[in-house]
């Protein structure tokens, strides 16, 4: 068990926690929420003993380990990937180091004999024979390839060292599991297969990520960082979410009767409760629910942005046609190759795949930034494409201040009425006078999504929307898009964003497009989709 006493941490007068009290016990998964500056990752740091609290502090039952998932991938470049994953439990590296190294002595002497023995009995009551296979088991799980185990780190892809991270938090069983955003970079299958991993894990887990679905795959509780304090529910991220917006409805509405009050919760819990029966460590959650206090329940104090998008036309028959889009990246190799498809009404689409440049550049080449190798495409008459980029740096070259950096892109000049988008996108005061140059990733996101916004386009193109964005955007941007009339195009992380969203599927790589009217669980659960994805890129 992991236990918080008392921790708190001020710099000068700002005060990020006051006197938090926590106990993370054994078997379940705490999901870390907070608005963007509450201090998620910094509680972690903390927790990890990596960074020292104001007063208070962070115990662990004795005899117990803890693994923390690194976020410096450049730290073990000049070891190899499987060494690296061993690292995960220090003590068992250190004694086979230490091993390695007298059996590599040339004067191998009596005592090293001695010493070897001693080693050997330690290396054995932790596993270490199995090391090596159970390290790289976790690297192929993770999709890292066998050829990849014994590469030195500073060879692998950035993608590749985030799995090997991955692998070395988990391996060797940890009591308490620390992982900050662990889904990042992680393409879906991969994602599964970490869900499944930490929803059958018996250990504490301490968990913060942006993606909703996986805190409702794999969370017992959650931890909501608010108002300076830290405090624990039972249940997932969207059992959380809806119980906190019912309380706030019922804040707001002053003359809610209490026994009133008690029903509508109690009739929300059962609803979940039903619900979660197909859900992971169901069990214990009902158990743990029927036990809720529900005066517990409390509203949010954070802000969700205002997001509206209005179409300042309709749409015609004649929508987008793709014929034989083909492109290659600098060095030459296929990003994607003859793709086809032609949009219909009504339909929403997330264009994915396993190389996430393919995907941007078929933006870029749709939206006339680039120029295709191959093939065509034609915007019907009355399409006004809407484009979000990955890459916005170019956008944010300028010293403006925000009101004057998006009247650029308005017909309407009127300051106030420029001041309502910026607002909407939480931009308020002087807020929405700090210059353009200087916004975090978040804030530069939510800058082009009031431009979009103003634009009033009817097809929407998003390549990853919901990056550097916090639950609140992205929760917000989700609903906004369910409710868009027009069409989308777009990429996402964030699973529960797409499952929402899109009905079409299409996947683009080297060996051409899969095309599939359908959401996006049924298209992932597929096993004939799944071979015919594989040949995408073989």
């Amino acid at each position: 068990m992991l236990q918080v006493t008392n921790v708190s941490l001020r710099f000068g007068k700002r005060v990020l926690f006051d006197e938090v009290n926590a106990k993370f016990a054994e078997g379940n998964c705490y999901g870390i929420i907070g608005a963007n500056g509450a201090g998620k990752s910094t509680f972690l740091r903390i927790l990890s003993g990596e960074q020292e609290s104001t007063t208070g502090q962070v115990s662990i039952t004795p005899g117990q380990r803890m693994a923390v998932l690194k976020q410096n991938h450049f730290a073990y470049e000049e070891f190899l990937a499987i060494d690296t994953v061993i690292m995960g439990h220090q003590t068992l590296y250190k004694v086979k180091k230490e091993m390695d190294d007298i059996y590599a002595k040339a004067d191998f002497t009596d005592e090293d004999g001695m010493r070897v023995a001693e080693l050997q009995g330690d290396f054995d009551e932790m596993g270490g024979w199995n090391a090596e296979s159970d390290a790289a088991e976790l690297l192929s799980n993770l999709g890292v390839g066998e050829p990849h185990h014994h590469k030195l780190m500073k060879d692998l892809t950035a993608n590749q060292k985030v799995r090997v991270l991955i692998a070395q938090a988990l391996f060797g069983n940890p009591d308490v599991l620390i992982m900050d955003e662990p889904t990042n970079d992680l393409d879906a299958d991969t994602i599964f297969w970490l869900e499944n991993f930490l929803a059958d894990y018996r250990n504490t887990v301490i968990v913060v990520s942006h993606d909703r679905h996986f805190l409702d795959s794999v969370c017992t509780h959650v931890a909501d960082l608010d108002r300076q304090r830290l405090q624990i529910y039972t249940g997932n991220y969207s059992f959380w979410y809806e119980s906190s917006q019912l309380a706030a409805r019922q804040m707001a509405d002053k003359n809610k009767k209490v026994e009133q009050r008690r029903a509508e919760l109690m009739e929300f819990i059962a609803r979940f409760s039903a619900n979660a029966s197909k859900a992971k460590q169901a069990t214990s959650r009902k158990k743990a629910l029927d036990k809720l206090n529900l005066e517990e329940i409390q509203p949010s104090s954070r802000r969700y942005p205002g997001i509206f998008f209005r179409m300042s036309r309709e749409i015609g028959d004649q929508i987008l046609r793709v014929d034989g889009l083909s492109k290659k990246d600098a060095e030459g190799a296929k990003l994607f190759s003859d793709v086809h498809f032609t949009v219909e009404k009504g339909e929403k689409i997330a264009l994915i795949s396993r190389n996430s440049l393919a995907v941007s550049t078929f933006f870029r080449v749709l939206m006339g930034e680039e120029k295709a190798d191959a093939g065509t495409y034609d915007w019907g008459v009355t399409i006004l494409p809407s484009y979000l980029p990955n890459d916005n740096s170019a956008y944010f070259d300028s010293d403006d201040s925000l009101i004057d950096w998006l009247r650029q892109y308005s017909k309407e000049k009127d300051e106030t009425y420029i001041r309502g988008f910026l607002g909407r996108m939480l931009f308020s005061g002087e807020e929405s006078l700090k210059s353009a140059r200087v916004l975090s990733g978040g804030e530069k996101v939510r800058c082009l999504v009031s431009k979009m916004m103003l634009e009033e386009g009817n097809f929407l193109l998003l390549d990853e929307p919901t990056s550097h964005l916090d639950l609140e955007a992205i929760t917000a941007f989700n609903n906004a898009l369910i409710d868009f009339k027009g069409h989308v195009m777009f990429v996402s992380q964030d699973h529960q964003f797409t499952q929402t969203v899109a009905n079409r599927i299409i996947e683009i790589g080297p060996n051409g497009a899969l095309d599939k009217l359908m959401s996006y669980d049924d298209y992932l659960r597929d096993p004939e989709i799944r071979a015919q994805r594989d040949a995408l890129y073989a």
